[in-house]
């Protein structure tokens, strides 16, 4: 070989090497500030909209339907415009992105608490974050098409950017809460995050550049090479099934391991790391197992899942029984994921597939988040995800059947459907129905088309989860805040409430009859939240605040022509405290008296004119901190309704976290009293259903509180000089009890 053939080769080499660090890092950095961008701009506006079901409701669609519309613009691009003029209307798009940053709410924009919620958060997100989301969610397979292009080595395969792609996902998942919530706040992370953009910019530049360095082809003239081989619908349905699967387990074993053993801390982050994890060890040529171990893995991972999801195995807090269900979920979505890049088509249809991914995935977590609340009376969409994972190997080896054949098929399914409807009613048999559904999806999977059997899965799983209940629940339903349960304990003479591991309240059964039901639990008559309300200011008082409802155990110590101004967030638990045939301390002590539902922070900022000598705030679950509800802002919104003499309660009692730290930081900042009470429980306060608390109250200096003060084992606190929570800043991580 001559000197200048190798000089040439060296240089090939070179630029080969350069070409796929460019790309690598391009899709890695865009990666990154997408998944950057979601908590944080959720973070900017939850003081303001507030945590309603249909805030979030919206904002989750509206982050899916931008990212399937950023591949489809994506799809369209390449497949209809020159490489050249695609770079230049990206790059456009990039230019227009910047006029929304640092990311902010528009000072345009104001929350109308009459006004639809939905269109207004659309409205607010579309405004506020819409054009830098939509840029960056078109650029996976942007940058993959490109690479392919570029004449970059194995440019004919680029399907391993993907990987590089979820690499970047995950490692901002782990740096927001980990790294950059506990040392900066929203305007400094989204500061850093409009640099991140600019980079990201620069980075889009240098594609360009080489782009347009090099030679016009001819193709590149007119549109990008076609795909080699025809997309037919059964090809679709099998990647929709195979992104389907992983999607929906992932918030399955999340909202299992929330409810069996309450919210841990950081409980999402495993497993959607993992999630991203399998995208980054299967797409490539080869895979982190061989195929056949990675199938027999997802086997057992099917059977391991069908146990935990159809009992309570995680209720006892047994680790190992958690990683076994992740284990067995990180196995299913290995072999899945490896499914999907073996079914990969040629770079031609890159985009194509892509966009049908990205379906697949929004269809799963729509499944789980929009769907099974409404469909579902319980956690059922694990179960049902479960048929779905596995048909998986059943589903990509199918017999091959004429369209005659596929025609009757067709007809014996719907004729099946009908006759099954029509038997379960008649009978009032739902184990015929749920055996009627399983029938389908065999016969589906033998002689219909694959897209066809994906729609009977679905409607099979679905149909079979709908029709399993609670058989000693006197009420059993689901919201958006998750799985609602009213259940008896006759041993104990118990009736409890339960938001997965959250108890709401209690009442004796002997006591639903009762003209006045004494409150149980953390309401008992000699723990503090009730020695303040049976208290003089509270006696006295014309109006009291309790933010948080549960079953409206604090109705009872209402005084005759007070007024109780309840706020809750979600519509469920205000049905059921009011319903008599389940509680009846509403019913009995407060039926008559006003539910503002809606995030307590919105509606108590348009409340201007009310003014309440107490405010509770019972709003924390036992295992989770409702930062907005938290900080110096918030903190300072429930003065603005007190009197000058009054109190503000927070009822702080968790397994997990020391809310009463951030609190005294505030108090100090403005310039309050605040004391704390978590006295031990007597036994015979135990023995008459009383549970642990804990509650800090805070009230104005000069206020006359002694006489609450002498009244229990109330400890002034002092702040410990840490970092001021505001709507800004807040690290829930750093108050851990277990890291105090």
């Amino acid at each position: 070989m001559s000197d200048v053939s190798l000089t040439e080769n060296t240089a090939q080499g070179r630029e080969g090497r350069g070409l796929i660090v460019l790309f690598t890092l391009t899709i890695f950095l865009s990666a990154s500030l997408l998944f950057f961008v979601q908590p944080l701009f959720a973070k900017l506006v939850l003081p303001v909209i507030g945590g309603a079901p249909a805030v979030w409701t919206t904002a989750m669609l509206f982050f899916q339907t931008v990212l399937i519309a950023g591949y489809l613009y994506a799809h369209i691009l390449v497949r209809y415009v020159p490489i050249r003029a695609q770079l230049g209307v990206h790059l456009g798009f990039w230019a227009l992105g910047l006029w929304f940053l640092p990311l902010a709410i528009p000072e345009s924009w104001s929350f109308d608490p009459n006004g639809p919620i939905t269109l207004q958060t659309l409205g607010l997100f579309a405004l506020g974050v819409g054009v830098p989301f939509a840029v960056l969610s078109a650029n996976a397979p942007l940058i993959q098409a490109w690479y392919r292009a570029s004449g970059a080595p194995s440019g004919d395969d680029p399907y391993f950017l993907y990987g590089a792609s979820n690499l970047g996902s995950m490692v901002a998942l782990l740096a927001f809460p980990l790294v950059a919530e506990p040392i900066l706040g929203a305007t400094a992370i989204g500061q850093g995050w409009a640099a991140g953009f600019i980079a990201f910019g620069m980075c889009l530049m240098a594609i360009a550049w080489t782009v347009f360095s090099k030679p016009a082809k001819t193709d590149d003239a007119t549109v990008s090479e076609a795909p080699k081989t025809r997309i037919d619908a059964d090809r679709i349905a099998i990647w929709l099934l195979l992104a389907f699967v992983p999607s929906s387990l992932m918030l399955a074993v999340t909202s299992k391991i929330s409810t069996d053993m309450g919210t841990i801390p950081m409980v999402w982050v495993l497993p959607l790391a993992l999630f991203l994890a399998t995208f980054v060890l299967t797409f490539r040529s080869k895979a982190v197992l061989p195929d056949e171990w990675l199938k027999a893995l997802s086997g057992i991972g099917v059977v391991f899942l069908i146990y935990t999801f159809t009992t309570s195995a995680l209720s006892h807090g047994q680790l190992l029984m958690v990683a076994g269900l992740i284990a067995s979920f990180f196995g299913v979505s290995l072999y899945a994921h490896r499914q999907l890049y073996l079914a990969r088509p040629d770079a031609g249809s890159l985009t194509t597939f892509y966009l049908v991914m990205s379906v697949g995935g929004a269809l799963g977590g729509l499944f789980n988040s929009i769907i099974a609340p409404v469909v579902f009376d319980s956690l059922r969409e694990g179960s049902a995800t479960v048929v779905m994972a596995a048909i998986i190997p059943l589903f990509l080896n199918r017999p091959k059947l004429s369209a005659g054949k596929a025609r009757i098929a067709a007809w014996s399914l719907g004729g099946l459907a009908l006759l099954s409807v029509v038997m379960a009613g008649l009978l009032s048999n739902t184990g015929f129905l749920i055996g009627a559904a399983g029938a389908a999806l065999v016969l589906s999977l033998l002689f219909t088309r694959p897209l066809v059997t994906f729609g009977v899965a679905i409607s099979a799983a679905t149909l079979s989860g709908t029709f399993i209940q609670y058989s000693d629940a006197h009420f059993v339903d689901r919201s958006f805040f998750g799985a609602h349960l009213v259940r008896d304990d006759v041993e104990r003479d118990l009736r409890a409430y339960m938001n997965g591991t959250t108890v709401h309240g209690k009442q004796r059964l002997s006591d639903l009859g009762a003209e006045h039901p004494v409150p149980l639990s953390y309401y008992h008559p000699e723990l503090p939240m009730a020695q303040v309300l049976q208290s003089d200011l509270a006696r006295g008082a014309s109006d009291i605040g309790i933010i948080g409802l549960g079953i409206g155990s604090l109705a009872c110590y209402r005084q005759p022509g007070q007024t109780y101004h309840y706020y809750e967030v979600d519509s469920m638990v205000d049905q059921v405290a009011r319903d008599p045939n389940l509680f009846t301390y509403m019913s009995a002590c407060a039926g008559d008296q006003p539910t503002y539902l809606g995030d307590a922070r919105v509606v108590l900022e348009q409340q201007h004119d009310l003014k309440m000598s107490v405010v509770v705030i019972d709003a924390y679950s036992s295992d989770a901190v409702p930062v907005h509800l938290t900080t110096t802002e918030a903190m300072q919104l429930y003065l603005d309704r007190t009197t000058e003499d009054g109190v503000v309660l927070y009822h702080v009692s968790n397994r997990f976290y020391d809310i009463d730290v951030p609190l005294a930081r505030s108090a100090a900042a403005l310039g309050l009293n605040i004391w704390l009470h978590e006295e031990p429980l007597t036994e015979a306060q135990y023995h008459a259903g009383a549970s642990a608390s804990s509650v800090v109250m805070i009230a104005r200096q000069g206020a006359k509180v002694e006489g609450l003060l002498e009244a229990g084992a109330w400890r002034a606190l002092r702040s410990d000089g840490g970092r001021l929570w505001t709507d800004d800043y807040a690290n829930p991580l750093s108050i851990l009890s277990a890291l105090r």
